[in-house]
């Protein structure tokens, strides 16, 4: 049986293919398209589901959609009527792609695939629910998604066990923790479902002690949080519900002054308010799930929606809550949500028993070594090739150790926003200079943007202060942990302003050549650590293909390319050839 999984239209367009209960494929539309969080229909990336397993959309058994539109056309409504006039701009701008786009998504099921079966529409929250529950290693936790927004719910929780799924409540729009980190975000100048991990890794910057920090009680007037977690927006300093932009005039005037110009200086005032989102953000998710485990009784939590990619907290849940073991998969936002859709109706809607549990985040298009050589034959790119892994492994580490930036190209593309060794650039954690050369000459990004190391398993407990046994969503760099003072001078490109790590561990069954590559490096460095992030430049997606890692290479900084068992250095080849759209690309 195959269920095909689907989310457009809002942001993070994917597609997710199952068979027989098993995820055999995901991937984000962007990925294929190279547009930035790319929202329109995912052609490219179902067409890369169905060819990945031979088979053709008659081959389909049911069609599941990430939310129930008609649901979510009601609230947009009711929210624009009862804001009216002050919404007709937004209304009228934003009712054609109601009208053309999100109200017809059956039909253009139907059409743009030519599909005759069951297409099946489950409610966000829920999808979001299966997503983190039904492939975590759990028969029974308590379920907690907090986002933006779905139909109506903002956050929610409930019970799995086994193959049901119970949410018993939630908390509905316009009252929404993501939209209150949005809105901040907007405020400090970055965008909007996108940028939220920049103000979490700003935050540091700023004064993160909530008796002398001025912004966090301010804050608190524009929240009011009750102690099981429930809490309500006071929507004077918002415009979110009605206008185009977020912070109200209100909002401005509280955080003292005007909402800050892309790309302007960013001051010690906006630090602060960084930091004060931040803590604001811990202190209601910690009451929050203080008050699930004591409703469920249940050990053992997981988590979705994009609130649950905010890894600074993430890491702190089992230190301060209840609490034992978390789990949370790699793409805990929007476009995660199919791999919930599909599994919610394989294994709850049509009650076939949980056989699988996703232990990596290998799901995306891979490229053999035959595929590789061809192109980069047909282009005339120089390269050497790696007579074994052995050679491969110690070439990569010893460049790595010698300063030079590594793009890394292997297996199965990732699912979801994080890079974690498979399109990857990796360098030494030890070169005080990596950090500032990768933000400048290879990512084009802030300089106060923080890069994260990547540890071996069982390596993590020496250098990290982390949780033991160390949770598997550290596997997805989705857990941020102190790094021992001990460490902070000897792997200075890794270890944040306060003194942290957004790590990612390795298992040796994930990804052995990666796994084997930072051993290597820890035998010549004597500190078994790398760098790494994702391959790509600012505003771009990460890289998809052989095509997309070479020209990634060649506009930036990058000194080598490790891709499948070939090696190609930067400085061998053409400086014009990255830019040029007629070499061939198969």
């Amino acid at each position: 049986m195959y269920i095909l999984g689907i989310s457009c239209y809002y942001h993070d367009s994917s597609a997710a293919l199952l068979k027989d209960g098993k995820i055999v494929a995901a991937a984000e539309e962007e990925r294929f398209s190279r547009k930035k969080h790319d929202t329109t229909f995912p052609d490219l990336a179902i067409k890369y589901c169905l060819e990945s397993q031979g088979i053709t959309i008659d081959d389909v058994d049911y069609v599941g959609f990430y939310e129930k539109p008609f649901i979510k056309f009601e609230r947009v409504l009711s929210q624009h009527l009862e804001c009216f006039p002050l919404s007709l701009k937004v209304f009228l701008s934003s009712t054609p792609s109601w009208i053309n786009e999100k109200l017809r998504v059956v039909s253009k099921i139907k059409k743009s695939l030519k599909y005759k079966g069951d297409i099946l529409f489950i409610d966000h929250h829920m999808g979001h629910a299966a997503s983190s529950f039904l492939v975590s290693p759990f028969k029974k936790a308590a379920i907690v998604t907090v986002d933006g927004v779905g139909e109506w719910t903002t956050t929610s929780y409930g019970i799995g066990e086994g193959n049901d799924i119970r949410l018993l409540k939630d908390i509905q729009f316009p009252n929404s923790i993501g939209l209150l980190y949005s809105t901040i975000t907007a405020y400090l100048g970055f965008t909007v479902n996108n940028s939220e991990y920049k103000v979490m890794g700003l935050a540091p910057y700023g004064n993160m002690d909530r008796k002398t920090n001025p912004w966090y009680n301010k804050l608190f007037k524009v929240v009011d949080v009750k102690d099981d977690g429930s809490y309500r927006l006071n929507m004077k300093y918002f415009k979110f519900h009605w206008a185009d932009r977020m912070p109200s005039h209100a909002m401005c005037s509280l955080l003292g002054g005007p909402i800050r110009k892309p790309e302007s200086e960013v001051d010690q005032r906006h630090k602060d308010i960084a930091a004060a989102l931040q803590m604001v953000t811990e202190d209601i998710m910690t009451k929050i799930l203080n008050h699930v485990h004591k409703e469920t009784k249940c050990n053992n939590l997981v988590m979705a929606g994009g609130v649950a990619l905010n890894s600074v907290y993430n890491g702190k849940i089992l230190k301060n809550t209840p609490f034992k073991k978390i789990w949370i998969q790699p793409a805990a936002g929007d476009g995660g949500t199919v791999i919930g859709v599909v599994h919610y109706i394989y294994n709850t809607i049509l009650g076939n028993k949980r056989t699988y549990q996703m232990t990596d985040a290998n799901l995306g298009p891979k490229y053999n070594t035959e595929q590789i050589q061809t192109f980069l034959d047909k282009n005339n790119i120089k390269y050497t090739t790696f007579k074994n892994d052995n050679e491969l492994v110690k070439t990569s580490a010893k460049l790595c150790h010698e300063n030079h930036v590594i793009g890394w190209f292997q297996d199965g593309m990732e699912w979801g926003p994080r890079a974690l060794g498979c399109r990857s650039i990796l360098a030494s954690p030890c070169n005080p200079k990596a950090k500032e050369l990768l933000n400048t000459k290879v990512k084009h990004r802030e300089k106060f943007r923080p890069f994260a190391p990547v540890v071996c398993d069982d390596d993590a407990a020496k250098y990290f202060d982390c949780d033991k046994p160390v949770p598997e969503p550290t596997d997805y760099m989705l857990m941020v942990y102190p790094v021992f003072k001990k460490w902070h001078k000897k792997i200075p490109s890794v270890t944040h302003v306060d003194g942290s790590g957004r790590l990612q561990t390795i298992r040796k069954h994930q990804n052995p050549r990666y796994y084997n590559t930072i051993k290597e490096f820890g035998k010549l460095s004597k500190i078994p650590i790398l760098i790494n992030t994702s391959f790509n430049i600012r505003g771009e997606p990460i890289v998809c293909t052989p095509h997309d890692a070479y020209k990634c290479m060649m506009g930036t900084g990058i000194d080598y390319l490790v891709m499948d068992k070939f090696l190609i250095k930067r400085s061998e080849n053409p400086k014009d050839m990255w830019d040029s759209e007629k070499y061939a690309i198969d």
